[in-house]
């Protein structure tokens, strides 16, 4: 099996990276500097080459509220550069995995989002993936998925984990929202349950999928968790939305139901605290 990995870089795309080792599959691994999703001829091309067989596509614009003022720049990558892969994928008759994200819901739900409840974005952001997941669908691609996901941390790259830990060692106190309730997703834990269902996926149509860490929380019981986990002396401080404005408007309630993967492909899920666990003692902080 040959998989090509887009926006390798990224979180997800690097915790594939460092798992790609453990399983008998030959991969491609690309960034925007070599691989761009815009230039349909130049991945074909790509394709071809290689006789790539399945596309996982991490390549996403995620600046929420810088896209707010940058409309073109976040469609273009979010939404036609999707279309371009589900349209090679169609054309070559190849797997595709796109990551989506919980922001195309409106987050006013009082119960954890399926995958057939109705999208409605709050931000720019959110519209450009709902469009990208709707280019895909037009396509009806068989042994296609579309896999939606939140709050999403690693190892790698800038997150909120490592902005608590950078902030909870500078600051005696932090005042962190706590009226935006979801569920962390551990990159890492996320890359691996891609790379195991691959070989399961035989399906005639695209289907959605939601995938996050189990639990729910808000983004203050993260930050306690954090600080407690890393025994900072950080006070966290329960503080309301509106008193920490910011350009993109976020989902209150963005909790996913993930009965579907776990049924379809007898996936485990393992629980936030535990991946978090884990990802501070990769970086050298639990204590």
């Amino acid at each position: 099996m040959n998989i090509l990995v887009t926006g390798s870089n990224g979180q997800v795309g690097s915790e594939i990276q460092e798992l790609s080792s453990n399983y008998q599959y030959r991969f491609y691994f690309t960034c925007k500097s070599d691989f761009d999703i815009i230039d349909t001829d130049m991945m074909r091309k790509f394709i071809v080459k290689n006789d790539i067989d399945t596309l996982i596509n991490c390549a996403a614009y995620t600046a929420v509220d810088k896209a707010e003022n940058e409309k073109e720049l976040a469609d273009k990558i979010n939404h036609l550069g999707v279309k371009n892969l589900a349209n090679l994928a169609h054309e070559l008759d190849i797997k595709l995995i796109h990551i989506s994200t919980d922001y195309v819901f409106s987050g006013t739900n009082f119960k954890p989002y399926t995958e057939t409840d109705t999208p409605n974005p709050k931000n720019v952001y959110g519209q450009t993936k709902l469009d990208g997941e709707k280019a895909i669908l037009e396509y009806n691609l068989k042994n296609s998925l579309i896999i939606r996901t939140s709050w999403v941390y690693s190892y790698y790259g800038n997150n909120f984990v490592k902005t608590m830990l950078r902030l909870g060692r500078q600051k005696d106190s932090l005042g962190v929202i706590f009226d935006q309730v979801g569920t962390p997703t551990y990159a890492k834990d996320l890359a691996k349950a891609i790379l195991d269902l691959i070989p399961q996926i035989k399906n005639n149509k695209t289907e959605i999928y939601n995938y996050t860490n189990e639990g729910v929380l808000s983004w203050y019981d993260f930050a306690k968790e954090i600080m407690k986990m890393t025994k900072l002396s950080c006070k966290i401080t329960p503080i309301k939305t509106k008193d920490y404005p910011l350009p993109a408007l976020r989902p209150h309630y963005s909790v996913l139901n993930k009965s579907k993967i776990k049924k379809d492909f007898n996936l485990t899920i393992p629980y936030w605290k535990d991946g978090l666990e884990d990802c501070l003692k990769r970086l050298g902080e639990r204590r």
